[in-house]
């Protein structure tokens, strides 16, 4: 069997290659050749890049096995989400993996400003010895303020209250406690603005954060303030930080990113109180090696059929490893559902019952949506796909969660409507310390049948005998039963027979046992593997 292509499309650190391991084919092409990016991309199950190679709609197109898309850095501007999704490909990057280098170049940023270095040094370098000129201000004392206190802010502010400063923050997602745990308060941004000695932004970039700090903010600083943008270009108005730095409506700005880069057409590179350098947040070789090694972990989970945290067009995020087991557990209850519905569906209820309640269960609709979707459309299902898949015909998907359950530990159930009026429901649950996979409940039936790859269910009137007669016709047809459950609610009313056989059942003989046991459903269940 022929190993998964993994395509790398930008030079990466030897680093990612021994993080993919030994189970890929892995291949290289320049990805800025673009008719070599669309023959090689044709075959491969992965690709991995940095910003330079455009995995847009025409690339993903181009490949009938493209699975991940993997982008060793932060930003997607060069990958066609949207394009992906669509084609049940998944996008993913390395979140974490810059925050690091970029907190620290903030840090140096601040100094920077703080103490002349780059005109200094500049001026010395032309034999200027202008101590005077470049006297400076210290850090100690000063208030830092910090727009956004995710990650990145929360790392600035460990480093700068070493400096003896106190950290201001605005963030309207932040909570007060988490605030008080980094040693921050939090303020509004006119207060932010208004106190700060140094600011520094690291928002996302969005309709609402673009050009979100402008005159009107520019106008509530100190004029001795000074402003820092390691984060994203734009999220300061250019035209703006201009003008208030040419009139000293404040001191200085230290700036990494632009709205166009490079930035050839900028009044800003003039200004003597500016210090630029060419977007080096993420440029470190620690930062760089992390990306690789991240996306390439993400790669393996994604090639491997697991869901991926740094996965981007997939809800989900992180799985806690109680959780975990349940997937392919639920996976696999979806394949058994779509197996018995006998019309489309319109709904399902993904149930959660007992102690797994009181965890992040979404994964497990992804879940069974991917398992429901699996053996009943042509294409790929994937965990990025498979919502889509719901929405376009029209399904509707809930997750409700109980944390009752009475006979098992936990208790996992699909419940559907289907189009001609029926219901349908199937459940399941993981026993014992193997953690066996195993079917408990279908319409309402209680069973308990561990899963295989074949399994036939049917329903028929109770009566004497009625097991020796199919399993006569399946001996007959040389289908050897492994093993089999009964489930009914009383004596001579509908039975359940839940059977694991060892090969597929021929279509012709289950019309055969229909008619000879009068069954009113008898489907074949075959499982695939995830």
């Amino acid at each position: 069997m022929s190993k998964p292509v993994v395509l790398i499309a930008e030079e990466l650190s030897p680093a990612t290659v021994d993080a993919l391991g030994p189970d890929f084919d892995v291949r290289s092409v320049d990805g800025t050749d673009r008719p070599a990016l669309l023959a090689a991309i044709a075959d491969a199950d992965a690709i991995l890049v940095r910003s330079a190679t455009k995995v847009d709609e025409e690339a993903i197109q181009a490949s009938t096995r493209l699975k991940v898309v993997a982008r060793a850095g932060v930003g997607l501007d060069n990958v066609d989400i949207k394009a992906a999704t669509t084609a049940g490909v998944m996008v993913v990057n390395a979140p974490t993996s810059n925050i690091i280098s970029a907190a620290e170049l903030t840090v140096g940023h601040i100094l920077s400003l703080a103490r002349h270095i780059p005109a200094a040094h500049a001026a010395l370098a032309q034999g200027q010895w202008k101590r005077s000129k470049y006297t400076g201000t210290e850090l100690y004392e000063k208030t830092i303020g910090i727009i956004g206190l995710g990650r990145i802010g929360a790392l600035i502010t460990a480093r700068l209250q070493a400096f003896g400063t106190n950290v201001i923050a605005y963030d309207p997602y932040i909570t007060s406690a988490r605030a008080q745990q980094l040693g921050v308060q939090l303020v509004t941004l006119d207060e932010l603005l208004a106190q700060s000695d140094f600011i520094t932004i690291h928002m996302p970039k969005t309709p609402e954060t673009t050009g979100m700090i402008a005159g009107p903010q520019f106008a509530l600083m100190k004029p001795t303030a000074y402003v820092v943008n390691v984060a994203r270009g734009g999220l300061i108005d250019e035209d703006a930080l201009y003008e208030a730095l040419s009139n000293h409506v404040i001191a200085g700005a230290g700036l990494d990113v632009f709205v166009s880069e490079p930035p050839t057409d900028t009044k800003l590179l003039g200004l003597e109180n500016v210090i630029v350098t060419p977007h080096l947040g993420a440029s470190t070789d620690e930062a760089q090696e992390k990306a690789g090694v991240s996306v390439a972990k993400s790669v393996r989970l994604a090639l491997g059929g697991e869901l991926v945290p740094d996965a981007v067009n997939v809800a989900g995020g992180v799985i806690d490893p109680y959780v975990r087991p349940g997937i392919p557990l639920v996976e696999k209850l979806g394949q058994v559902f779509a197996a018995l519905s006998t019309s489309s569906l319109t709904s399902v209820d993904v149930e959660v019952h007992g102690e797994l309640s009181g965890y992040d269960v979404s994964v497990l609709k992804l879940a069974a949506l991917k398992g429901i979707f699996t053996n009943i459309v042509s294409e790929t299902v994937s965990y990025v796909n498979a919502p889509l898949l719901a929405e376009q015909r029209g399904v509707v998907t809930r997750l409700l969660t109980d944390e009752v359950s009475e006979e098992y530990r936990n208790v996992i159930t699909l419940r559907g409507a289907l189009s001609d009026g029926s219901q349908i429901s199937v459940s399941g649950t993981l026993t014992g310390t193997k953690q066996t996979e195993k079917i408990v409940e279908i319409n309402g039936y209680d069973v308990e049948v561990p899963f295989a790859k074949h399994h036939i269910v049917m329903v028929y009137t109770d009566r004497p005998g009625i097991v020796a007669v199919y399993g006569q016709r399946f001996g007959e047809a040389g289908i050897n039963i492994a093993g089999m459950q009964i489930a009914r609610h009383e004596a001579g009313g509908p039975a359940l027979s839940v059977l694991t056989v060892d090969s597929p059942v021929a279509d012709d003989v289950l019309e055969v046992i229909r008619e000879t046991i009068d069954a009113t459903l008898l489907r074949e269940i075959d499982i695939t593997e995830q």
